[in-house]
């Protein structure tokens, strides 16, 4: 049984959407109602509206998940959200609410669902989806890569605490995937992401998707504690485009 977080739209959606398609009962956390009910009725899953980042929420929503579909064997935190915060602007009010969006509820959630894996004896697989930038640097956007760090560094401890009790702990890296908020900001109608990620083109949901399946499934029985990057990559390359030109790669941009 498996729950997703934020899974109203992009990346969680199409989780949520992979995990159906192989046979899993799906919950959606999701704190806006009616994309929730949307999602949970594509999946043929359970709607739990949310708010992961109120931990009497978060009670709340796995005790009614349990009540119908039974204890949680893989939580995929998922929720997130992100806007600029230049390091000479940001107030402690912005800082809180990146905090609370991109770590805090990871923290709440894997606990909480940690505690019914235990309480239960079935082991379980957590993930959480983090970003590149949890592992480069951001201009303009601290306070959301340092919460996405946070995420990496906390999936390694969660790992090495809850290894002894079958529970596994791993994330999911993407960098650019084609969601519907990504193509409403940024629609690449000038193939500007084939020039920045080695693959040529942005990722899809369901690579996403494929990935959590692959991290839930007993294929990666042997793994915890680790970061994958779905990201076509972009994270490998480090600093190496494809020349605007040419296609060759070169190191900063290309023009």
């Amino acid at each position: 049984m498996a729950v997703v977080t934020g899974a109203g739209s992009g990346i969680g959606r199409g989780i949520a959407n992979g995990f159906a398609a192989f046979g899993a009962k799906v919950a959606i956390w999701e704190k806006d109602p009616e994309t929730c009910a949307a999602a949970a009725q594509e999946v043929g899953g359970l709607s739990v509206p949310t708010d992961v980042r109120d931990s009497a929420e978060v009670d709340r929503a796995l005790q009614q998940t349990v009540k119908e579909l039974g204890p949680v064997s893989i939580l995929v935190n998922n929720a997130g959200g992100v806007f600029s915060s230049p390091l000479l602007e940001t107030t402690e009010n912005g800082w809180d609410a990146l905090y609370r969006a991109n770590l805090k509820h990871v923290i709440l959630c894997t606990q909480r669902v940690a505690r019914v894996m235990v309480e239960h004896k079935i082991g379980g697989s957590i993930m959480s989806v983090t970003s590149i930038e949890g592992v480069r640097a951001a201009p303009g956007y601290a306070a959301y890569a340092a919460a996405k760090a946070g995420v990496i560094n906390y999936t390694k401890t969660a790992a090495l605490e809850l290894a002894p009790l079958g529970i596994r702990v791993n994330a999911l890296a993407p960098d650019i995937t084609m969601t519907e908020g990504i193509a409403a900001i940024a629609p690449d109608t000038g193939g500007r992401f084939g020039l920045t990620v080695p693959m040529g083109r942005a990722g899809h949901v369901d690579e996403m998707a494929g990935a959590a399946i692959f991290l839930a499934s007993e294929l990666s029985s042997y793994i915890t504690g680790q970061t994958i990057h779905v990201d076509g990559g972009t994270q490998a390359a480090s600093g190496w485009y494809h020349h605007a030109q040419s296609g060759d790669y070169v190191l900063g941009p290309s023009s």
